[in-house]
């Protein structure tokens, strides 16, 4: 049972399964800096949820522990509550007993939780911010993938105060009447640019419906993003992974190769098709392996 605990701002405590260490696996928000769209400060994530189509912001706050993990969420109005609570109950990708499987028949697995316990991947509750978030990612690295989506967001967002917090959320509608010059004005290349122009207009459109692809099969959502100039199957794999929490490796991204040679091949590059087949025994636990990896890479296996 969730108790407002104000009459202004609403706070909502809500339990989170563990073990789920929430500092260190938000670190992706803020590793590269603050793009405004998902804020990390170290102790307070303010984001972004869909409301009968309209963004509202929220704030969690962390109150728990690792074994007993838990937020205090503030938003501006209870009425917010059913779609906010959802959002931030299914923010990270779990799988408990894939993971205690996997743990048993992989040593790699089983020394890296022990070593990040709880470190889970967490997921983007919006899904055309998250395929904005990956194109902006293409082919440079990744601080400079924040410095232009943040100037993207706050030409082209719209912004939400919540508090003392501000967010920035991003609108098809509104990038679909953006021009190639506007946002090559940003430094995004002309076929970045073209690419979210022509995404944001499929989506605004009705061409593409995003939300009907969460309870697509991961080869329907594959071919429908894949459809679209300059989404292939990296960026495809990566929004099952990280916006609907399927058990995909990414096995194309140069991070993921990276991570992978360095705890399966001694620090030597896989191919795509090797990062495929020493993963293949992930199975269910596929999301939350991919994370201690990727974890271990930029913190040390």
């Amino acid at each position: 049972m969730y108790q407002p605990q104000d009459e202004t701002l609403h706070h909502f405590e809500i339990p989170l399964p563990g073990p789920l260490d929430i500092p260190s696996s938000l670190e992706v928000f803020r590793r590269w800096g603050d793009d405004g769209l998902d804020r990390w400060d170290g102790r307070v994530l303010v984001r972004t949820a869909r409301l009968d189509g309209q963004s509202v912001p929220f704030a969690c706050t962390l109150t728990g522990t690792v074994d007993a993990p838990a937020v205090k969420v503030m938003m501006a109005s209870p009425a917010q509550a059913s779609a906010i609570i959802p959002v931030v109950t299914t923010m990270c990708v779990t799988a408990p007993q894939a993971l205690a499987d996997l743990m048993l028949a992989d040593p790699v697995i089983a020394a890296l939780e022990a070593r990040y316990r709880g470190v889970r991947p967490v997921l983007q509750s919006d899904l055309f911010t998250a395929l904005i978030r990956s194109i902006s990612a293409q082919q440079v690295n990744l601080k400079w993938a924040v410095t232009v989506r943040r100037r993207l967001a706050e030409a082209f967002g719209c912004r939400h105060t919540l508090g003392p917090y501000e967010v920035i959320s991003l609108q098809p509608e509104r990038l679909a009447a953006a021009t190639v010059s506007e946002l090559r004005g940003l430094q995004f290349t002309t076929r970045k640019a073209e690419y979210i122009i022509a995404l944001a207009s499929a989506i605004a459109t009705g061409s593409l419906d995003l939300e009907a692809l969460r309870q697509a099969p991961d080869a329907e959502v594959v071919a429908h993003l894949t459809a679209l100039r300059g989404l292939g199957v990296w960026t495809a794999e990566w929004f099952l992974a990280r916006a609907l929490g399927r058990a995909r490796v990414a096995a194309g991204d140069l991070g993921v190769r990276k991570a992978v040679g360095s705890v399966y091949l001694q620090g030597q590059m896989p191919t795509e098709a090797e990062v495929r087949r020493l993963t293949a025994h992930w199975g269910e636990a596929a999301g939350v392996a991919q994370q201690l990896v990727l974890h271990a890479l930029s913190y040390g296996v």
